[in-house]
């Protein structure tokens, strides 16, 4: 069975302020001027310059040996799970965790993996649940193979692991002779958020990645980094999923562009968010998370207004949000001003009003 997506309603509104994902975001002027200009071959047999340039400097960054680059985010973890892991293994993972909410079940029905979830606030688990969680080997159980963490946590409201928990977590699993696997589709917003540099976030994590499609606005990409071994596993897998690329230098300089000029304006969305969330808080029956990074989540319930209600409603003001578990979601990017969220906290108050 095909999956048809609902046709756009003609008469919808155009999307004037969009705040339903960081990867909504559009490659600028210049980033589109260095894709242009890039020097190319062929990514499938390591004969692309830029792409292995950028390789060479997110290994760099996040401390590694080496990286690969993939074409989306999902498959830097599925990918990095098939080396870790054995058919009949277990993940341990948080319960909201990409990979088990938002992966279609990729683990499962091509590794035959299974994802113990751990609770948790805030989209994180404690070290010590970790603890907890982890069994004696036995031949009546799975083997542990692996410990994931989302830096940050996505349907936790964009909340930050701190190195502390990080370093606990790590020494945790390498103590029990798990693997460890950090899921960094927005860790450069958790290091502009905390000023730990993506080397110290990524310390002694066996596999690491960083999304370039989010936040930095680049169309399309991920680089998974590892070991020298651990990538060269990698490859295989890229290459079994359909993953190798010919001459993927034009997006490659996308994303080196992004580091270039992306990485430290990630704060401007931290400040819209936090912007945003202090505009909503100050309505009447509006609860709000604080934010950490770039998300916002907040229920209107209070005010008479269900998450969905409120959603339908600001999209007749060209606003678009989405609903997650429940709750609103706002995501900040480097297309969203600032007088975008002053807009979008009047919509949300008028809206309110009447109800």
């Amino acid at each position: 069975m095909h999956y048809t997506p609902p046709p756009r309603d003609p008469k919808a509104p155009p999307i004037r302020i969009n705040l339903l994902s960081d990867t909504q975001t559009r490659p600028t002027p210049g980033m589109r001027e260095a894709m242009a200009r890039a020097e190319v071959g062929d990514e499938q047999i390591g004969d692309d310059p830029t792409v292995n340039a950028l390789c060479e400097r997110v290994a760099d960054l996040l401390g590694k040996e080496a990286a690969v680059f993939m074409p989306s985010g999902t498959m830097c973890n599925v990918a990095a799970t098939l080396v870790h892991c054995r058919p009949g293994d277990e993940i341990l993972a948080h319960e909201t965790a990409h990979i088990i909410a938002r992966e279609g079940g990729a683990h499962a029905a091509l590794g035959g993996f299974q994802i113990m979830p751990l609770p948790g606030a805030d989209g994180k688990f404690a070290p010590e649940t970790l603890r907890r969680a982890l069994h004696p080997r036995s031949r009546y159980q799975p083997p542990q193979a692996v410990v994931s963490v989302e830096q940050t946590a996505n349907i936790g409201g964009g909340t930050i692991w701190t190195k502390a928990d990080l370093d606990e977590v790590v020494e945790i699993a390498k103590a029990n002779g798990l693997a460890t696997h950090m899921d960094g589709a927005r860790l450069l917003n958790a290091c502009v958020a905390t000023g730990i540099s993506a080397r110290e976030m990524a310390k002694g994590w066996d596999s690491a990645w960083i999304d370039f499609s989010k936040g930095l606005g680049a169309p399309i990409g991920g680089v998974l980094a590892g070991s020298s071994a651990f990538i060269d596993e990698v490859w295989r897998w890229k290459q079994r999923l359909g993953g190798s690329m010919r001459q993927a230098g034009i997006c490659a300089a996308a994303c080196i562009y992004a580091l270039d000029h992306n990485v430290d304006r990630l704060a401007d969305d931290h400040a819209n968010a936090r912007a945003l969330a202090r505009g909503l808080s100050q309505i009447a029956g509006v609860e709000v998370q604080e934010p950490e990074s770039n998300l916002v989540f907040f229920k209107p319930d209070g005010a008479g207004v269900s998450a969905d209600a409120m959603v339908a409603a600001l999209r007749r003001y060209d606003v678009l949000l989405t609903t997650m578990d429940g709750r609103i979601r706002a995501c900040t990017h480097l297309d969203v001003t600032a007088a975008m969220i002053e807009e979008t906290v009047a919509a949300v108050r008028e809206i309110v009003r009447g109800a």
